[in-house]
């Protein structure tokens, strides 16, 4: 007879690849779909998702799992299990109704923040937006009860598991008390000296596609199992064998679109390095969390890619790719650019000393809703108050303020803090591979990132979920997450 356990992994390795399949819909409905096809893939997405909850919620599936615990597992097995356990967790808390419901709450809303975001028209949205968020408490009530926790770290467990709320209040209460007379000193070593030249444009959006392609390549990406479009918001979706990324352009500045292939290339990596054969479709198989993910993304586009280094290989291919002259194309001209300092409305565009404030500030409006200490229709309000309190400038309209990140309108809530605790992992994950390989920064320097990514891929990706994120950064540094190795890298690269 089968093993409960193996029962499980078939059970599991179904709801993977309705997952993927829901992946790449949910791509295409981003990047290629015609507008008039939303009320059709609205319908796609939603049956996907019960056929997957219906999978993970069968009634034989407590059953199995206790009896695959009494079973005679291998590590490997062990801590698969675990996280089935925890998708059923998550499952089994949600009616298929509910889960119906906001499958097709999510598509409408995307597509209608799709229309208000260009127009600055908040009204527009807030009807949809209600209801998505109504759906989303319920579900993190149900959830809450299951896991035994507040609705806010039933919603963040989605996507850092274990991640509770009342570590990162401390964490960011830190970093809130530290960025704003960090971030004046920054900008006071900024204008000691020459101002950086802007490089003049218009740079074509085929320019900057071929340009950010190479740059890709260089840092790894398989375009045999991966492509590159445009979307409203850069993302990365798909799955290991089928990668997708998009990015966005702007003809009046070249690095946008530059610095957003970089981050999603971040991710894709990942992807491309997480377990393969047994565990590919298995939970243990995933990437380990949010903080992990975006850390991956971070490491690449803040600690690599924005290094001294790293300019000095580019600065050619940027050149060539504009047919720029002059001294604004030079190596220390561009490094100073990239490191530039400027406080902005916009999270995706913001620079590493900022970047923070944008997180902390949307951390605590979604958490106040979730809990119902603030009114959806107070938060541009609230928004605005947020960005003059921690940047001191003020959104002029919605359209740079609450409108510009996708994720509360498509039903992602409980997922902004895991940006900043990435950044803080990027940091100490990069300090460690640098001391631990000297030919990591070497490599940078000549455009050669096999060794940086040789060792992600033994100390991060191929780890999969057979660790807990906790466990994953003090196996692969020696220490639990710290944010004293984040501002010690601001600190260097910003004041000394």
């Amino acid at each position: 007879m089968s093993r409960a356990y193996d029962l499980l992994e078939a059970r599991f390795k179904k709801a993977a690849i309705l997952g993927d399949a829901l992946s790449v819909l949910h791509w295409d409905m981003s990047a290629m779909m015609p507008e008039g096809g939303a009320e059709a893939r609205a319908e796609q997405l939603a049956l996907l998702k019960t056929l997957s909850h219906e999978t993970l919620t069968a009634p034989d599936m407590a059953d199995l799992l206790a009896a695959a615990k009494a079973e005679a597992l291998d590590e490997w097995e062990r801590a698969n299990l675990h996280e089935m356990h925890r998708d059923w967790v998550h499952a089994a808390a949600l009616p298929a109704d509910l889960v119906d419901a906001m499958a097709k709450a999510e598509s409408t809303c995307e597509m209608i923040w799709r229309q208000a975001r260009p127009n600055a028209d908040f009204a527009a949205v807030l009807p949809s937006l209600r209801e998505i968020l109504n759906l989303t408490i319920q579900a993190g009530q149900a959830k809450a009860e299951a896991l035994g926790v507040g609705i806010y770290d039933a919603l963040l467990d989605q996507y850092e598991p274990d991640g509770r709320s009342a570590d990162i209040d401390a964490v960011f209460a830190d970093l809130e008390a530290f960025l704003p007379d960090f971030i004046g000193q920054a900008l006071e070593a900024q204008a000691a000296r020459p101002e950086p030249q802007l490089p003049a444009g218009p740079f074509p959006v085929e320019n900057q596609k071929q340009l950010g392609q190479r740059i890709m390549a260089v840092l790894g990406f398989d375009f045999h199992h991966g492509r590159q479009d445009v979307s409203a918001h850069p993302f990365c979706g798909g799955y290991p064998e089928d990668v997708r990324i998009t990015t966005r352009y702007n003809t009046d500045d070249f690095t946008t679109a530059l610095m957003g292939v970089i981050h999603e290339t971040g991710h894709a990596l990942y992807d491309f390095g997480l377990p393969t054969g047994k565990w590919r479709y298995q939970p243990v198989g995933r990437a380990r969390g949010m903080q992990m993910h975006e850390s991956q993304s971070l490491l690449m586009e803040m600690q690599a890619c924005r290094s001294r280094g790293f300019a000095g290989f580019a600065a050619p291919l940027m050149q060539q790719a504009f047919d720029g002259t002059g001294s604004a194309w030079q190596p220390e001209n561009l490094y100073r650019l990239g490191t530039r300092v400027k406080r902005g409305f916009i999270r995706v565009d913001a620079d590493e000393c900022t970047y923070p404030a944008h997180v902390i500030i949307r951390y605590g409006l979604e958490k106040a809703l979730i809990e119902g200490r603030m009114d959806l229709a107070d938060l541009p309000g609230a928004w605005n108050d947020g960005y003059r309190r921690l940047l001191g400038i003020t959104p002029p309209d919605d359209r740079l303020g609450c409108l510009q990140d996708i994720h509360w309108y498509g039903g992602s809530w409980g997922y902004f803090p895991t940006y900043t605790l990435g950044a803080m992992s990027a940091a100490q994950l990069f300090a460690a591979g640098l001391a631990a390989d000297p030919a990591i920064e070497t490599g940078i320097a000549q455009g050669d990132f096999v060794p940086l990514l040789a060792w992600l891929r033994t100390h991060v990706h191929g780890k999969g979920s057979s660790l807990s994120t906790r466990d994953l950064l003090v196996a692969a540094t020696g220490e639990p997450l710290d944010a004293g190795v984040f501002k010690a890298h601001l600190q260097k690269r910003y004041l000394d």
